[in-house]
């Protein structure tokens, strides 16, 4: 009776979270209390032991979940987050989708499910739908193709998550962090449980890891690695160090002193420059991508919040930027990406941005302190930037006039001080798993024997370092956009570990693949799609009473295709971004021999 009452609620305000896009702060902030605590009661007041164990929020997670129920399993989502939808929720509503195409079965009906809460009057509360005319990525099929729509609210990405799992009413179990040290229990490579630091213990037959750390993994004794690997490993051109490769236009285009006085260096370097050598283009290092938050911003005055002073604010922080605008550089707003009711998907953009460069090293393998530690750094950085270019005089007077008109929108994420829940981890720890996707997969130099998805975005990473030139001035490194020139298949031994190691687990966001063909897999749809297979795998091995690694690949094929998903493309490839090496500036290696760019 009691769990009826609680399963009545939750879905009550799974609902009124979806449809009353409207509803005040306080009331958003109470309405997502009560359905924390209610959806917490639920899976206390029931026998931890599941068929599949997600541990994550994200959207894989969901989708996973959603796939695994509707296999006829019973499932739980062990949240280290307070929100469902990792970033997709969580201010990346400008979806880099790549080949729209290619998005099938679970991930597409999330786009199907944000359309139609966008056909509602109610949903367009700061302006007329007819006023929006961003339709993304300059193609119209970023925003109605199939009745989809790929540009939306952080809020409203969120409610169709509740929403969904409610429907099928899929526990959720939120703020639930995985006890990495002790809180994996396996018998041989079997995992039987996972605990949380809270003491609760979920029992399990299939595991599934859907978190962008891979935690579950890494406590699993499951290999992974972190950084870039050298091109040589896997016969790649656009691993390890890029020095001189000069893509997009992250760089430096203009001569930038990077002393704290010009000209002098014993004065020391300005901050956030760090010491490192130029290095060899190729060779391997342990170092990650940049992180930032994807910022929802608005420049609608009734809707808008002026950018706050974060504790700690020190304007000398930011002196690399009033030398990049001494130089002419004027792109402050060129990543301003417009989403629905007068708001942003704002990214980083230019040599000096919101990515924290740098910072973020030892964020994959850091304990829960370090990476708040981590996390904190980074929301004060860029909430200092954002401050600091609306309000110092050393910003140009048009640049900081513009930048005064824009704040954080106060509807969204309300119980977070209307900052991102979600910081972007571009890449984090990532598998080494049965088969390891690479460049050569992602360029057609080899076909991928047993697709479960597809990838097509450009294989793109951010900057990694900005160190000293020889000649003395400051410089960024890492920063990469490749076309793979179509779409591409994804393999099913790029979610599922070596099987001496683990057979119970499926991995659909820490995926075994290279530094760089990660660096096209790692979009939500691509996320989304892989959450959907993995957990096909674990039902149909739980099926067959078999490890993963065995499963009858025509078999999961089978069930894929049936379930909608797309494991093969032969049309045209309008949606893919890439660079012409032709138009490159800097030193580029370009083998056009074998098709690399």
């Amino acid at each position: 009776m009691i769990q009826d009452t609680i399963r009545a609620l939750v879905d009550y305000l799974s609902k009124l979270f979806l449809h009353s896009v409207t509803m005040s702060k306080n009331l958003a902030s109470l309405c997502f209390t009560v359905l924390f605590f209610c959806q917490t009661v639920f899976i206390f007041g029931e026998t931890q032991r599941f068929d599949v164990v997600i541990y994550g929020g994200t959207c894989a997670a969901v989708t996973a979940a959603v796939q695994a129920k509707k296999m006829g399993k019973s499932v739980v989502i062990v949240s280290p987050d307070k929100h469902l939808g990792g970033l997709s929720s969580g201010g990346l509503g400008f979806t880099d989708s790549g080949n729209t195409k290619t998005v099938g079965g679970l991930s597409r009906e999330f786009y199907q499910r944000v359309y139609a809460v966008y056909q509602k009057d109610e949903t367009w509360c700061w302006q007329k739908s007819t006023e929006y005319t961003n339709v993304g990525q300059g193609t119209k099929s970023m925003l109605h193709d199939d009745k989809t729509m790929w540009i939306f609210e952080p809020h409203v990405a969120e409610a169709v998550f509740d929403s969904w799992v409610a429907e099928l009413k899929i526990p959720v179990v939120r703020d639930a962090w995985l006890d990495r040290k002790s809180g994996v229990k396996k018998n041989g490579a079997k995992i039987v449980s996972i605990t949380t630091l809270d003491g609760q213990t979920f029992e399990g037959k299939m595991f599934i890891d859907a978190t962008y750390e891979g935690d579950l993994l890494a406590a699993a004794g499951v290999e992974y690695h972190v950084g870039r690997e050298a091109n040589e490993q896997y016969g790649e051109t656009w691993n390890g160090n890029q020095v001189g490769t000069l893509h997009h236009g992250h760089w430096f285009k203009k001569p930038v002193d990077p002393y704290i006085v010009s000209g002098d260096p014993k004065s020391g370097r300005l901050k956030f420059i760090d010491d490192s050598k130029p290095g060899i283009r190729g060779e391997a290092d342990k170092l990650v991508q940049a992180y930032c938050f994807r910022m929802c911003l608005t420049d609608h005055e009734p809707n808008r919040i002026p950018f706050p002073i974060p504790e700690g604010y020190d304007p000398k922080d930011y002196e690399l930027y009033v030398r990049v605008f001494q130089t002419g550089w004027r792109e402050t707003f060129d990543k301003f990406d417009r989403i629905p009711n007068h708001k942003t998907d704002t990214n980083n953009h230019g040599p000096f941005s919101t990515d924290f460069i740098g910072m973020n090293y030892d964020y994959p393998d850091a304990s829960y302190e370090r990476r708040k530690e981590i996390i904190d750094a980074h929301v004060k950085y860029q909430q200092g930037l954002m401050y600091f270019l609306a309000n110092d005089d050393r910003v140009p007077a048009d640049v900081r006039e513009k930048m005064s008109r824009w704040g954080l929108a106060k509807d969204e994420f309300p119980d977070n001080g209307n900052w991102p829940h979600q910081i972007y981890v571009r890449e984090a720890r990532r598998m080494v798993g049965e088969y390891v996707t690479t460049e050569l997969d992602c360029m057609a130099k080899r076909r991928c024997p047993k697709p479960v998805g597809m990838g097509s975005y450009a294989l793109d990473s951010h900057n990694v370092r900005r160190y000293i030139t020889p000649e003395g001035t400051v410089q960024n490194e890492g920063d990469i956009g490749v076309s793979p020139h179509g779409p591409y298949g994804i393999d099913f031994g790029s979610i599922v570990p070596k099987r001496e190691q683990c057979t119970n687990l499926t991995v659909p966001v820490c995926v075994s693949s290279s530094h760089i063909a990660f660096g096209s897999i790692r979009m939500e749809p691509v996320f989304m799609i892989l959450g959907q297979s993995a957990a096909t795998v674990a039902a149909l091995a739980l099926d067959d009473g078999i490890d993963v690694q065995q499963l009858d690949y025509e078999k999961l094929k089978e069930r894929l295709v049936i379930d909608g998903q797309r494991l093969t493309y032969s049309g045209r490839n309008p949606d893919v971004r890439g660079i012409d090496p032709k138009k490159l500036q800097g030193i580029v290696l370009d083998n056009g021999s074998n098709g690399a760019e």
